[in-house]
């Protein structure tokens, strides 16, 4: 089997395995977010590189093309990178808004006020 042909998959696997080990792992909130951030861009790069046809040429109708690729997964992914951006920054005000009121961003220290008060 070939295993160099499969890179896209090995690329996707492990991005999203690290991003998946951040987000448990982690118990500083901007690196929880970070660890979101690495398991989106893993998804991207898997709907990215599953939505190739091979031989494919962009689909407008000219003469001697018979094979078009979509552009659809594309087009998605875009939308996509706008909502995880829009994401990103919501957790990030969140965050900035626990480090103002807990005055930490650590989440044990947060749990910890939390649960005294």
């Amino acid at each position: 089997m070939d295993y160099l042909g499969l890179f896209n998959y090995w690329v996707f696997i492990v991005l999203m395995m690290c991003g998946f080990y951040m987000l448990l792992s982690a118990r500083n909130l901007v690196k929880k977010v970070i660890g979101l951030n690495l398991f989106q861009t893993s998804v991207f790069v898997f709907y990215i590189s599953t939505g190739k046809v091979d031989g494919g040429a962009v689909p407008i109708a000219t003469d001697g093309v018979d094979v078009y690729s979509n552009p659809l997964p594309h087009v998605l992914i875009l939308t996509a990178i706008v909502v995880g951006v829009a994401s990103t920054a919501l957790g990030l005000a969140l965050i900035l808004r626990i480090k103002d009121e807990y005055g930490s961003i650590e989440e044990d220290e947060v749990d910890l006020q939390d649960a005294l008060s």
